[in-house]
């Protein structure tokens, strides 16, 4: 698909994130005002709260509220009708242009929340190199990856309080972690905190039932990026028997703009060549995965960043659609805003790992940075930022930053 060309001069640069062809979703305030919702075109956020409210679109009032839950409940004929009436309203040759200009906001001047209101949240644990390398460096490469790995994406259930928008500050988790004599554990901030590049899935239509990869697929509202920040140490003294727990409690970041299923499929991809088949409630029914190149920036307090990792989301051996089926599968009702995480987003190269854990290979072989510095895992001051972008031809489509600084533990209360 070419480039959609709009009367807004910055929504047809190259580089922008945010042509026509994207129109992503988010909540967005200025000083003095509510968060209203929007959607991101060029450097400008158009106000949807008040194209509804000005009768240039009608969509039941569920442009005026302060997340994108009750629009998503609408379901996909809603989500198709306000996209193509968007992008018929930003064209370069819509007779909409004077009503539209004053409904814009520079991006520039405008603080950004959370996006929806997470029902739930899910974790998943789906990239073959990811699950490899972590097998590898704690069981051996003969024992790497547990035997229903290859059959059925593996998850738990995480913490929908601790998801927050980008630009939040992360404060160090305080954990049990074990102890020299790997019995006594001691109470202390984690000293191997860590980030997880990955992808999350926003669920938009509910379900009480199982459903099938297409139908799952078809559920999906939008994605956005997702940084799962673990605090390693913890981890590995409280996972066994029941997995991760207080050590994935901390945040999860996500990024402030819902980059729609529609935007994202002139980009479909299939999934690798299968080394086991899947049962059927997960086969492959087509190309479900994405071409979208991502990336990790490291930026000690004060000093440059430093991009640390490039991978991309096709490397992934479960789609969302195969995470979100399987879920259902057990009659698990999906709802609303429910958020489906990705996994650790890992390539097969040394520069294309998605965690610290992977780069640093369990702190043994520490990042030398940009700045001259050194990381095995994220210190304090230190700020984590992913980026993604799926590239068309002369415009790309974009996530927006996903971002967060790291803060000092508080004081351990005794």
């Amino acid at each position: 698909m070419p480039l959609i060309r709009s009367w807004i001069d910055s929504a047809n640069a190259p580089d922008t994130g945010f042509p026509v062809n994207n129109l992503p979703y988010g909540v967005f305030s200025t000083p003095g005002s509510q968060p209203r919702l929007g959607t991101a075109v060029g450097d400008r956020i158009l106000d949807l709260h008040a194209l509804e409210a000005n009768g240039i679109v009608d969509f039941g009032g569920t442009l005026q509220g302060t997340n994108w839950n009750a629009f998503m409940a609408l379901g996909p004929a809603a989500w198709a009708d306000l996209r193509r009436t968007l992008r018929d309203l930003l064209r370069e040759d819509s007779a909409d242009q004077d009503r539209l200009r004053p409904l814009l906001t520079p991006m520039a001047d405008a603080r950004l929340h959370m996006p929806f209101a997470v029902t739930e949240f899910t974790d998943f644990y789906a990239s073959l190199h990811h699950a490899t390398n972590v097998g590898t460096m704690f069981r051996g490469p003969e024992n790497a990856l547990p035997p229903n790995w290859l059959h059925m994406p593996i998850g738990y259930n995480g913490r929908a309080s601790s998801v927050v928008v980008s630009g939040t500050p992360v404060t160090r988790p305080l954990g049990q972690v074990k102890g020299p004599d790997h019995d006594t554990p001691s109470f202390q901030p984690s000293r191997r905190f860590d980030l997880e590049l990955e992808l999350g899935a926003v669920v938009g239509v509910a379900s009480d039932g199982p459903l099938t990869v297409d139908e799952a697929f078809d559920n999906i509202f939008g994605y956005v990026l997702l940084n799962d920040w673990s605090a390693r140490d913890i981890q590995a003294w409280e996972y066994q028997p029941l997995g991760p727990f207080q050590a994935k409690a901390t945040a999860t970041t996500i990024s402030p703009w819902i980059v729609t299923a529609a935007a994202l499929e002139p980009f479909r991809v299939l999934t690798p060549e299968r080394k086991a088949p899947l049962l059927p409630h997960l086969a492959d029914t087509g190309p479900m995965l994405y071409d979208i190149a991502l990336s990790v920036g490291l930026a000690p307090e004060g000093r440059a960043e430093t991009v640390i990792a490039r991978t991309n989301y096709r490397e992934m051996y479960y789609s969302s659609a195969q995470q979100l089926a399987h879920h259902s599968s057990s009659g698990c009702p999906m709802r609303v805003g429910d958020l489906l995480g990705s996994g650790t987003i890992s390539g097969p190269d040394p520069h294309a790992r998605g965690s610290l854990l992977e780069l640093s290979w369990g702190g043994k072989e520490p990042l030398t940075l940009d700045t001259g510095d050194t990381r095995s895992f994220i210190e304090d001051g230190d700020t984590i930022t992913l980026r993604g972008h799926a590239q068309g031809v002369g415009y790309r489509i974009g996530f927006g930053e996903c971002s967060g600084k790291v803060l000092p533990a508080r004081s351990v209360r005794t």
